[in-house]
């Protein structure tokens, strides 16, 4: 299969990320909008939504929501509903870019200020106080300030989504995404810090120079190999948590998902023959975290092939993973390293992989095909040959989805005052995750969880706070104030 056809496929598929609100004016005549819906399906787009407004006795005024394939698509839509002869289109307006006018996020205060008293205790003379306590310890400032529950978002716009190096400006609609997710599923208050700058040194020394307001950093869309240094050295040289979501995350997700996709089939992770196929930042993270779990057999691709031993142009990051994957120094393709794997996953590009591949597999194969937003290969090309499959994408099954993650994760360490996001740390946030959905509701198209209707960002900061107190990475707390419960006094 080609790249082409790949994402023709995908393209076919309609998306709330493409949809569109259109308000039309209809003859009030019985039949009508039943003909628009026809005109809208024959479109290839996808009724989501329809409000009714206002209307008279000759017209209604409906509001009408759809899916579309791409933008293109959903202009042609458009087009078609501007000379519909039973309706007036009104007015229409781009559902995500409408979302995102004026930003996604604001700033509110927890005490709102009503009387001279209450500002002289927020602001001038009172908070002199607190600056003076915080100055004899350094460590009240996680009690007194807002750094006991934040996060700065530090992204230099270099490996956005499948964008690429589309610069910060352009980054921060994705940062803001993050901060959204952030407060939303885990009550943290993160920033988008969008930095004009790709030069390792600077984007280093610019994190440690603001990092005494944060709780936290969590690093994000940093292209490899800079991203490696980058998190590296900040986590050794600040007392914070530092974690690069696009390693980490996905690889705890994916840890989750393959430890539940284990129950099903009845095989072993230290039994698994796992070959991946794209090796840069996300595939090192997701290999590390499974070897660390306890798979032993572990096959890494590249873009030119199997990563072995001796290999030209090898970086220092694949050199050292070398020491504990791929120990059989295989060489070849990727079709050749899928040969008799129990598990293909892929973070790579669209089309990287065939249903013939697939078919060498073993009996029971697990193919997570993360590639965003079109996968190596469509579920659909795989169905009844794969047993368990799972994409980055939100329209089928078993998302890999990093909010399942990371806002969890935070939550735990900001809790607990920790200096690092460790090891321990990731591998409780994985297995938090696979026992969110019990024995009764697995299956194989359920094998990791929504983040919509569950508390799963708690359960897993419960256990990742708990890790983290095991493993001795807490800062002790200043002792907190006296809080004396005031009776409602009622605003006249």
């Amino acid at each position: 299969m080609t790249d082409h056809t790949t994402a023709e496929s995908a393209s076919e598929h309609s998306s709330a990320g493409f949809s569109v609100t259109v308000r039309l004016k209809i003859e009030n005549v019985p039949g009508n909008f039943a003909s628009i819906t026809s005109k809208i399906a024959e479109s290839r787009a996808s009724l989501a939504e329809v409000t009714l407004r206002p209307s008279t006795f000759t017209h209604k005024i409906r509001d009408v929501t759809f899916n579309c394939c791409s933008e293109e698509h959903a202009r042609s839509v458009i087009s078609t509903l501007e000379d519909l002869p039973n309706a007036t289109l009104i007015d229409w307006q781009d559902d995500t870019l409408a979302m995102h006018l004026g930003g996604k996020l604001r700033i509110a205060p927890t005490s709102l200020l009503h009387t001279a008293d209450e500002l002289s205790r927020a602001y001038t003379p009172g908070v002199a106080r607190v600056c003076n306590r915080i100055h004899a310890d350094p460590n009240s400032a996680f009690t007194y300030t807002i750094k006991r529950n934040s996060v700065a978002v530090v992204s230099d716009g270099t490996a956005v989504l499948g964008l690429g190096d589309i610069g910060p400006r352009a980054a921060m609609p994705v940062m803001e995404g993050k901060a959204v997710l952030f407060k939303q599923f885990a009550d943290v208050d993160a920033y988008p810090i969008c930095l004009d700058t790709k030069d390792t040194e600077e984007i280093i020394r610019t994190v440690k120079y603001i990092s005494p307001g944060f709780g936290g950093i969590n690093l994000e869309d940093i292209s490899a190999p800079r991203c490696f240094e980058i998190e590296q050295r900040l986590r050794a040289e600040l007392d914070i948590p530092v974690f690069h979501d696009d390693q980490h995350g996905t690889a705890v997700v994916v840890l989750a998902g393959l430890i539940n996709a284990c129950k099903i089939t009845g095989k072993k992770l230290k039994d698994l023959r796992v070959v991946f196929n794209g090796f840069g930042a996300s595939g090192v993270a997701c290999a590390r975290i499974l070897h660390d779990a306890g798979v032993q057999n572990i096959v890494p691709c590249d873009s030119v092939g199997i990563v072995y031993k001796g290999r030209e142009r090898l970086n220092s990051v694949k050199e050292e993973l070398l020491q504990c994957m791929n120990l059989g120094n295989e060489k070849g393709t990727v079709a050749d390293a899928m040969r008799g794997a129990d598990v293909f996953i892929g973070v790579s590009k669209p089309g990287t992989i065939t249903r013939e591949m697939v078919k060498t597999m073993a009996k029971d194969a697990v193919v997570f095909a993360l590639s965003n937003p079109i996968p190596e290969i469509m579920p659909d090309e795989i169905e009844g040959i794969a047993r368990i499959i799972a994409t980055g994408r939100s329209d089928y099954p078993n998302q890999v989805n990093n909010v399942l993650c990371f806002p969890g994760i935070f939550r735990g360490a900001l809790d607990c005052n920790a200096t690092d996001i460790t090891k321990g740390m990731k591998l409780a946030a994985a297995h938090a995750i696979a026992d969110s959905i019990d024995d009764a509701s697995l299956a194989e198209d359920h094998i990791i969880p929504s983040i919509f209707g569950t508390n799963i960002s708690s359960v897993v900061a419960e256990r990742v706070k708990n890790a983290a107190l095991l493993e001795g990475v807490t800062r002790q707390a200043s002792e907190e104030p006296r809080r004396v419960e005031r009776p409602h006094v009622k605003e006249w």
